[in-house]
């Protein structure tokens, strides 16, 4: 696996069933009282943070997801983390209902707010940068995604293409790389693979099945 100067590359990788990795991250740590258990779902930028914790959302009913997308839209690059920990998690951790609307939602006329009910077993927040050192004591567990680096980009590229989020291939490759140049020091100075209770294989080998997972113990 190609990786960024800096990253260890997980390893042994075993596949294992969707329904079993979630057991992993139940059981993690002693379940707390009165709230949800707090999974980070972090990774790089196009390692299939988004997907991982949809399918995991799908398997336990008393669930909810918070993608960081929605609050890092129109922040400046991974400068968001404040907002995470103070208007989602610790509310989380007081065990309250969420229906949080970011100051630029409101700034720029964007409806809806992120919403989670009050009484769930299990929230996932999902994203790149999830797991911030600024906030680990908030975050129960922690999944790190990892991902080839060119493959990663290929996605990247082609999603932001597909979806015209970021114009033409033109607009959307330049858009990358203008990422990388804010994602690559940011993960070099966090190395939120350390804080990982398990890794996860963005670009597995093994060919796993689509109820399957290729895993790693963290580094």
């Amino acid at each position: 696996m190609r990786l960024p100067d800096g990253e260890p590359a997980g390893g042994p990788w075993s596949v294992i069933r969707l329904t079993d990795l979630l057991d992993r991250l139940l059981t993690a740590v002693p379940r707390p009282t009165g709230r949800p258990l707090v999974v980070a779902v972090d990774g790089r930028g196009a390692a299939g943070t988004s997907s991982l914790a949809a399918r995991l959302h799908a398997l336990a009913p008393s669930s909810a997801v918070v993608a960081t997308d929605d609050l890092a839209w129109h922040e400046p690059l991974f400068g968001w983390g404040h907002l995470l920990a103070d208007d989602v998690l610790r509310p989380l951790h007081a065990g309250r209902a969420l229906a949080y609307r970011p100051p630029q939602w409101d700034r720029r006329g964007r409806d809806g707010a992120i919403a989670v009910p009050a009484g769930l077993d299990l929230v996932l927040v999902e994203g790149t940068g999830a797991s911030q050192r600024e906030h680990a004591d908030l975050v129960d567990v922690t999944v790190w995604v990892q991902v080839d680096a060119v493959e990663a980009e290929r996605r990247g590229i082609e999603r932001d293409v597909a979806s015209g989020v970021n114009g033409g291939q033109e607009q959307a490759s330049a858009f990358w790389h203008e990422w990388m140049a804010a994602e690559l020091p940011f993960f070099a100075e966090q190395r939120p693979w350390e804080l990982a209770h398990l890794l996860v294989n963005g670009t597995p080998r093994l060919a796993p099945s689509g109820d399957e997972v290729e895993v790693a113990p963290p580094p």
